[in-house]
């Protein structure tokens, strides 16, 4: 991010400002801050959800508005709290992202995910179809399913923003285990971040605030800094107020 501004359409302030930062391959950054304060939206313009108001955001040197749109999308994937599956088996579901993956890639990045539990206990495993025949996943499932949607697709940059949300303490920290393997091969992590559980696995966080980067640091270093993060973490333990 170099410089970044960026305003919604009808909107009286920005809801970015000039911000700066750089993920190196295999690094982890996490977004956190009050509600509001610029991480989604930031987030949202890697993959040109929108395009910056001004200055740039750059994949390997390159403004991604100069990049073929395909290709662009092709070295990212992400996964949002509300991620929805489509009406088809767990197998087509993950294969969405590449549709070329074997059946071996598909169940690997589905154990990767810590789905194991779920294609137990489904009828047909992975070529179970979703929403038929009272087979439905649940909210923290759904998330599960679609975190191996992104896996299998092998990104260059994995954006998660409150990914995890809807899954318990001990599936957390497992898959956290499958991304550091992931983030080893040289993937960048942006890690929009709503509990203090996912910033144990981030190499550096940026604490946003009216659009603006505040703070920057390890979890450590921000406790002592005694600021904005502090004073969220001691309030809430977590970042959305």
């Amino acid at each position: 991010f170099r410089d970044v501004s960026f305003t919604y359409d009808g909107a009286e302030t920005p809801a970015l400002s000039h911000v700066s930062f750089t993920v190196e391959p295999g690094q982890t950054v996490a977004l956190v801050g009050p509600s509001g304060g610029g991480k989604t939206t930031a987030a949202s313009l890697i993959p040109r959800f929108w395009d910056v108001s001004s200055g740039a955001v750059l994949v390997g040197g390159v403004d991604v508005r100069d990049m073929d749109p395909h290709a662009l999308m092709d070295q990212i994937a992400f996964v949002f709290q509300n991620s929805r599956l489509f009406k088809t088996s767990i197998l087509e579901n993950v294969r969405a992202a590449r549709p070329e993956a074997t059946r071996e890639q598909v169940l690997a990045a589905l154990m990767a995910a810590q789905c194991g539990d779920i294609l137990e206990k489904l009828p047909k495993g992975m070529d179970t179809v979703i929403g038929t025949e009272g087979t439905y996943l649940s909210g923290g499932e759904q998330q599960r399913v679609s975190i191996a949607r992104a896996l299998v697709k092998r990104p260059r940059i994995l954006i998660l923003d409150d990914a995890l949300s809807a899954v318990d303490a001990k599936t957390e920290q497992d898959i956290w285990q499958s991304l550091r393997g992931v983030f080893a091969g040289g993937t960048s992590g942006i890690v929009v971040a709503h509990r203090v559980s996912a910033l144990q696995n981030c190499d550096e966080i940026l604490v946003l605030e009216r659009g603006r980067i505040v703070e920057h640091g390890t979890h450590e270093q921000l406790m002592a800094l005694g600021g904005v993060y502090h004073s969220l973490y001691s309030m809430y333990g977590a970042f959305d107020g």
